[in-house]
């Protein structure tokens, strides 16, 4: 039988693609393309609420393979348990690294220069100088060391940094250096000028940062959030930085959207930006070559690439 497709993105606009399936596009909109009974893969809308991305998936009957345009797939997991089994899982390894990797150095800049401040300043008309810290000679320590965070320390090698520690749910060993389990946190934070947090998020990460993880960061250490929100808990962050102890850079909050009055906003040391961690310029040609290679392995019966895990399954 000929597969059908459901794609983000307009067919016509994915040059490539293999013939065989019936291509639709649905970017999320309430009118489906075809019924979602038929459908045979679906690519999940890209930067759309959970609720968007879930909402056809108990009809999807069908379904074989189910591909996120994220490296995260904590927004589609609350549906899996409405699919059949054996569906494969698949993320976007290889379409967000770059842009990723580049917001965490912007952050990280951005904070320890106090770019926010200079901005502030720039719109009072007041010349403001003074010292600032710099991020070469420093320690950074990035927790959730997979391909993002590998492309991050690819982005820090040429800072002069004096160490880059690197932990993962477990140890492995790496051209650059070791990797250290999880169970080692709390001997590397005390070490850590800068923080950042590439993990996805799990039962095993949610809430990872609490009030004695944040405790035993080192005073006037930077923490940055690339991961998402849930991975720090809010109200212990909150005393921390309204301490001036610890500043943060946050791409992710929790809850997000963050409310127009969320103290997060306001809190001292602070950086925020919305979420823009993977939509730029570098996303839309690499979230086309990810579904030119994954959908010609499934026309011709190959392995996927990226598959996360198999509904029905252990892992699942």
């Amino acid at each position: 039988m000929t597969p059908d497709v459901w794609l983000p993105i307009p067919p016509d606009e994915i040059d490539g693609l293999p013939e065989g399936p019936r291509y639709h596009f649905w970017g999320g909109g309430e009118t489906y393309p075809t019924d979602p009974e038929e459908c045979d893969v679906y690519v999940v809308p890209y930067m759309k609420p959970a609720e968007v991305c879930l909402r056809p998936l108990p009809r999807m009957r069908s379904v074989r393979v189910v591909q996120t345009l994220s490296a995260g797939i904590d927004h589609v997991q609350p549906g899996l348990k409405d699919l059949p089994q054996g569906v494969r899982l698949c993320n976007a390894r290889g379409v967000h690294e770059a842009s990723t990797a580049e917001l965490t150095l912007t952050l990280i800049l951005a904070s320890l220069r106090g770019i926010p401040d200079f901005v502030r300043a720039q719109d009072r008309g007041e010349w403001q100088g003074g010292f600032r810290p710099a991020l070469a000679d420093r320690t950074v320590l990035i927790v959730g060391y997979g391909s993002i965070g590998a492309a991050i320390e690819d982005r820090l090698v040429p800072f002069e940094l004096a160490r880059v520690a690197r932990v993962a749910r477990s140890a492995r060993t790496t051209e650059r250096g070791p990797v250290h389990p999880l169970t080692e946190l709390p001997s590397l934070l005390p070490e850590a000028d800068v923080v950042v947090l590439s993990t996805p998020l799990t039962e095993g990460t949610r809430h990872l940062v609490d009030a004695a993880f944040l405790a035993r960061m080192k005073d006037g250490a930077l923490l940055v959030n690339v991961a998402r929100g849930p991975v720090v808990d809010t109200k212990a962050l909150l005393t921390e930085v309204e301490s001036g102890r610890i500043t943060a850079a946050l791409d992710v909050t929790d809850p997000e959207p963050l409310p127009a009055d969320h103290p997060l906003w306001r809190a001292p040391g602070v950086l925020i930006t919305p979420h823009v961690g993977g939509p730029t310029s570098a996303f839309l040609p690499r979230a086309k070559r990810l579904l030119r290679d994954q959908l010609r392995r499934y026309v011709n019966h190959e392995e996927l690439g990226n598959v996360i895990l198999v509904t029905g399954t252990e892992d699942a």
